[in-house]
């Protein structure tokens, strides 16, 4: 699975309305009548430039983590990447995305799709994590 960077995220971003229940997936409710306030898709996302990036996925190899060809994913190059986090990295100048899994000193780069086995990093691999993927966004149109 690799990926396409967008582009850093904007600070200030756009208010759009926050209706104060959960939405069913029967029929529609007016949701009009349930505005509790404003709230922009940044404030949800937790995304705070200049740190932050949009990449859009390319592949298969990440379905299992609800990461699908076509999601945009959100990722925090602030974070420090940890033991199951999913990640963003450069391995031997190749873009992925990734599971990070660390047995001792022993990482590993695991797909959540069965297609795909492991990847053992071993002595001579380049791998630079870029960063966390924090949240993916999928559109259904």
């Amino acid at each position: 699975m690799s990926f396409i960077v967008l582009g850093p995220i904007a600070e200030d971003g756009i208010k759009v309305p926050k209706c104060s229940f959960r939405v069913p997936a029967g029929f529609p409710s007016p949701a009009a009548d349930h505005i509790e306030k404003h709230i922009s898709l940044d404030e949800i996302l937790n995304i705070r430039a200049p740190h932050v990036y949009l990449i859009s996925i390319a592949g298969d190899s990440m379905l299992g983590a609800g990461i699908f060809d076509g999601d945009l994913a959100i990722v925090d190059r602030a974070l420090e990447a940890g033991h199951n986090d999913v990640v963003v990295a450069l391995l031997n100048n190749e873009p992925v995305c990734k599971r990070l899994c660390k047995r001792g000193a022993q990482m590993i780069l695991l797909s959540e799709n069965p297609k795909y086995p492991p990847r053992y990093i071993l002595e001579g691999d380049e791998l630079a994590i870029w960063g966390v993927i924090t949240n993916s966004v999928r559109r259904h149109v």
